[in-house]
């Protein structure tokens, strides 16, 4: 008998949020499921893990083909902490979210989401996060169901290539107008510090968007109603550089 694939949930929002339970009935229709998601709201925590405190886990769910383990430590902390502790055989499939918030642009830096996508993608497990650009804690995720499961289809049967991952983000609109493939757009987030007393200050701030018109990048497609898929890489090196480096400040300690 065939196995069912195994599929790895985790968030940054927490065990009890309602993206996270949409996502993980939905990927129980696909596959056996394991939810190790933090005890509480972990955002912006990015790649961040906890090498000082100790982690505790606890078993909130246990039934056929599904089990869910709440954790205090970040959304790194859970991927790692299921492919090397919880898991009795290698995920087939990574998914994050679904994200109260989007994580477009040079949000992909900060974002808890994410950053559980990446640690699944540098052990070499096909990761995908979502995340929908709404603030509201209590949503209407069903607009976004179909592409949310086609693209797990689609991984799940071709995989993806080596230090790749897919970044799915959703406009709040009760019907898309279709789905995107594009690149992260260029942004930047404004005003972020606001002062709340004497030496106090709160995160804010809006997020300025660098290149409002280009059709090929993910805030394009959000602002225009259709979901955004981007594939983002782990290599971070600015190749188009490396040569004239070389050049210019390579060489010999005492050349």
């Amino acid at each position: 008998m065939t196995k069912r694939p195994l599929i790895l949930i985790s968030n940054d929002d927490g065990v009890d949020a309602q993206g996270i339970q949409v996502l993980t009935k939905l990927m129980q229709r696909l596959g056996d499921v394991i939810v190790v998601a933090p005890n509480g709201p972990r955002s912006a925590a990015s790649c961040s893990i906890s090498p000082i405190d100790n982690i505790n886990i606890t078993l909130v769910k246990e039934e056929l083909g599904l089990k869910v383990w709440r954790c205090t430590g970040t959304p790194t902390d859970c991927v790692k902490l299921a492919l090397d502790g919880l898991l009795d055989r290698r995920p087939d499939l990574m998914v994050s979210g679904i994200n109260h918030g989007d994580n477009a642009s040079v949000s992909v830096h900060y974002s808890g989401t994410v950053g559980a996508a990446l640690e699944a993608c540098m052990k070499n497990v096909p990761a995908i996060a979502f995340s929908l650009q709404t603030k509201n804690h209590q949503c209407d995720f069903r607009p976004y169901e179909d592409v949310i499961l086609k693209t797990v289809r689609y991984v799940l049967q071709n995989g993806l290539p080596d230090d790749v991952l897919l970044n799915v983000n959703f406009p709040e609109v009760p019907q898309l107008k279709g789905t995107k493939v594009c690149r992260l757009g260029r942004g930047r987030w404004m005003k972020e510090m606001m002062q709340v007393g004497e030496n106090e200050y709160r995160l804010t701030g809006y997020f300025q968007n660098l290149e409002p018109d280009s059709e090929d990048t993910d805030y394009w497609a959000l602002d225009h109603g259709f979901a955004s898929i981007t594939p983002i890489q782990l290599d971070t090196t600015a190749h188009a550089l490396l040569e004239t480096l070389k050049k210019e400040i390579e060489g010999d300690c005492n050349t």
